[in-house]
């Protein structure tokens, strides 16, 4: 009979590989339209770029050591293989969030009227987009730098004392000062990239809901019943941010619920598992959906 951590680790690879092909197609895509065809580059191609080689940096380095656990698998990760694999999970972790609320920001300042104060933006904003994706990468890379000194193999340490354990690998966690300084940090850092999120989304809505009625007043004269480009990309953006922060605060809820709990419940975190990697996995497809150039290439 299959057990139930096996038929999870079914479940989960199924749902890793379909999100790692969504990912690595549109990465394919974006990397052979700025290196090949040039013209057909679109400012936001980078933005999205970088969003789909997170998610797929955070399907395979976040969740393939929960598969090889389900099915009963121990390798030997070494320091250096768990310093690798939780330093790539602690930064892919922030990196959806910022780009996400980046993305969200530049369909905003797209969006906003000529005679409106973040006008001026909008010849600027594609020269900001590039260093802003840099910055990002730095900042969560020098923010969870600790990583690299503080986690070591379950195996190499005997000592049970001042550390939090994970499947291979031990975090050592003895100087509460400073984690308590990074967990703030990383918390005042999602606090505001979720608001931004959230204030460009009710702006996006609040400007689609203004040219509504226009717009349809003009399609009923000219018969057509396609939406501007412009607004497929902000309802594709709409529905990207409204998923992130959906899965983002569930997933939240449920770590809160099982690390507060007198005995940590594999069952819930099973379920968090598959929570927190909805988002890379039905992200791409939903990009996908507004992405025509996809029957324009003979590359696959």
């Amino acid at each position: 009979m299959v057990s139930s951590d096996t038929l999870f680790g079914i479940f989960l690879s199924i749902q890793t590989g379909v999100g790692f092909l969504g990912n690595g197609l549109l990465f394919t895509i974006y990397m052979y339209t700025f290196l090949i065809l040039p013209r057909q580059k679109k400012p936001a191609d980078g933005i999205l770029a970088h969003l789909t080689l997170a998610n797929a940096l955070t399907l395979i380095f976040r969740w393939m050591p929960n598969i090889i656990f389900s099915f009963g698998i121990r390798p030997a990760l070494g320091d250096i293989g768990c310093k690798t694999v939780l330093y790539v999970q602690r930064v892919t972790r922030s990196i959806p969030l910022n780009i996400t609320s980046l993305q969200s920001t530049f369909q905003a300042v797209t969006m906003a009227p000529r005679n409106y104060k973040w006008a001026w933006l909008k010849k600027k904003i594609p020269t900001l987009i590039q260093p802003s994706l840099v910055l990002f990468w730095v900042i969560n890379m020098v923010l969870y730098s600790d990583v690299i000194v503080n986690i070591v193999a379950r195996g190499n340490v005997t000592d049970a004392t001042c550390a939090y354990y994970t499947h291979f690998c031990k975090v050592m966690s003895c100087l509460h000062q400073v984690g308590v300084t990074i967990l703030s940090t990383i918390f005042i850092q999602d606090l505001f990239f979720l608001f931004l999120m959230a204030w460009n989304s009710v702006y996006m809505m609040t400007v689609l809901s203004r040219h509504h009625k226009p717009a349809k007043l003009v399609r009923s004269r000219t018969s057509s019943s396609r939406s501007s480009p412009e607004h497929k990309a902000t309802h594709v953006i709409l529905i990207l941010v409204c998923c992130f922060i959906s899965f983002y605060w569930t997933n939240s809820f449920l770590t809160a619920c099982s690390e507060l709990g007198n005995r940590r419940s594999w069952q819930l975190h099973n379920v968090n598992t598959v929570i927190s990697s909805c988002y890379p996995t039905i992200c791409p497809f939903v990009l996908i959906k507004n992405e025509h150039r996809i029957s324009r290439m003979n590359f696959i």
